[in-house]
């Protein structure tokens, strides 16, 4: 009879993990597909071209890595609020992430537009490669602003078990970045080639409409914020916004170790030539394929565990990260073999520049092997987050990082002198290590007993 039970509970717990994960994965498998096609078009002008996207979008992914970390926290304060049908801190979760986060990246893009080329000296780049990539990076900039929004919105519905919502949001957006790059950087409809200006440009445009969208569906009638329009709308709460920070901080912390770390690889990597830094980012672009359908599970992770231990249903959380573990599993055998086995024709997607093919599909096949403990342990982390946890998986990416990736890599490339493939070995033992450092200090601490570490927040 038991049996029984449990089986049924397991497809009542699969089925809500799937109406969470097929949304999400939907939305990261749209991400990655417009970013292939953009890459892709990027790839057809040159390797100077790809460089300047690559040494902006470092510069950017540190404002998009704060951001990201601030939705993290408000969505698990909203999923606790939500798993407690507490309306109302819900509603100021919401309200008091929006108002704060557009503040603060008003302030940022400000000054990544007027010190743009002083941040990019950063890589010591070629008089070309700064030249574009200074024009990239300041136009790209007042799309943060938009973006910002876009992840608060994704970070807010996610949190209450809405993942649909946001897919549809990240389609249109990438859709409109597609069919406005085809437009802007090679001149159709009338209008001059751009080049790379268009991308940004292409970026900007869309990443403001989804921002629209994202504004209308939380203060629409039906919206969590439909009644949040009063004289004391847009007063903040520091204590709420403090709370919300602390939060959502570690896991800022956590992915901007990586953009930063990042910075330091792009560096090693440019050592090596601009061909071998292009094949890097194309790499990079191709690598989605694997953690980007997989990143859903991580996301299902936060929501379901922090929905739980909000109702108080401890064991439930147990089950739901059993299920997410092994569905994260099984998608990465494929997406992961995928890298292993089709390399060259996954690279001559993306460039027809044989160097640049010969080195990608190096990179591509090693990380083929590394996309299982890395997705796993985004799984681990996910749950993590989702009971407070905030500030383990930002160690576990500061040891990795700070210890094997950047120290290693610096000693191969400038100290032995390796090949560059060696600094592909390097990262795939930096991201198999997390995933033992993660397990490890999720075996150490029980995460489903206990008070709400978010009411000691």
């Amino acid at each position: 009879m038991k049996m029984e039970i449990d089986k049924n509970e397991n497809k009542i717990i699969r089925k809500k993990i799937l109406s969470m994960i097929l949304p999400v994965t939907a939305e990261n498998i749209l991400q990655m597909m417009a970013g292939f096609i953009s890459m892709a078009m990027i790839g057809r002008i040159d390797a100077i071209a790809i460089g300047s996207l690559g040494i902006s979008n470092r510069i950017t992914q540190i404002v998009w890595a704060l951001f990201k970390g601030i939705a993290t926290g408000a969505s698990v304060f909203v999923a606790q609020a939500y798993g407690a049908n507490d309306n109302e801190k819900l509603r100021k979760v919401a309200q008091q992430t929006i108002m704060s986060s557009v503040i603060l990246v008003l302030v940022l893009q400000q000054i990544l537009f007027w010190n743009a080329s002083y941040f990019l000296k950063i890589f010591n780049p070629s008089p070309s490669l700064l030249q574009n990539g200074t024009i990239h990076l300041r136009t790209v900039s007042w799309g943060l602003p938009f973006l910002t929004i876009v992840l608060i919105v994704a970070g807010i519905l996610q949190g209450m078990g809405n993942a649909k919502t946001p897919m549809k949001i990240a389609l249109i957006m990438n859709f409109l970045n597609v069919l406005f790059g085809y437009t802007f950087i090679f001149g159709h409809f009338g209008l001059k080639p751009m080049g790379i200006q268009g991308a940004a440009l292409a970026t900007v445009l869309s990443q403001a409409i989804a921002a629209i969208l994202g504004l209308w569906v939380l203060y629409s009638k039906d919206g969590v914020l439909s009644n949040s329009l009063g004289t004391n709308s847009f007063k903040l709460d520091r204590k709420e916004v403090f709370s919300i920070y602390k939060v959502g901080m570690p896991t800022s912390l956590e992915s901007i170790f990586w953009q930063l770390a990042a910075i330091i690889i792009t560096k090693v990597i440019l050592s090596y030539g601009e061909v071998a830094f292009a094949a890097y980012q194309l790499g990079l672009q191709a690598e989605s394929i694997s953690y980007m359908p997989a990143a859903g599970f991580g996301v299902a992770a936060t929501t379901f565990i922090g929905q739980s231990l909000g109702s108080g249903n401890r064991e439930m959380g147990k089950k739901y990260l059993k299920q997410l573990t092994i569905g994260t599993f099984i998608i990465t055998i494929f997406t992961g073999g995928a890298l292993i086995f089709f390399p060259r024709q996954i690279m001559r997607i993306l460039t027809k520049d044989e160097e640049v093919i010969k080195i990608g599909i190096q990179y591509l096949f090693i990380m083929g092997f590394a996309q299982i403990p890395q997705n796993i342990a985004g799984v681990l982390n996910g749950a993590l987050r989702g009971a407070g946890y905030t500030k383990v998986p930002m160690i576990v990416a500061g040891i990795g990082l700070w210890c094997i990736r950047i120290p290693f890599s610096l000693l191969m490339a400038y100290y032995f002198k390796k090949d560059i493939l060696a600094l592909w070995i390097i990262i795939a033992i930096d991201m198999t290590s997390r995933l033992i450092t993660s397990y490890g200090i999720y075996k150490s601490k029980d995460i489903y007993s206990g008070e709400l570490l978010i009411e000691e927040h």
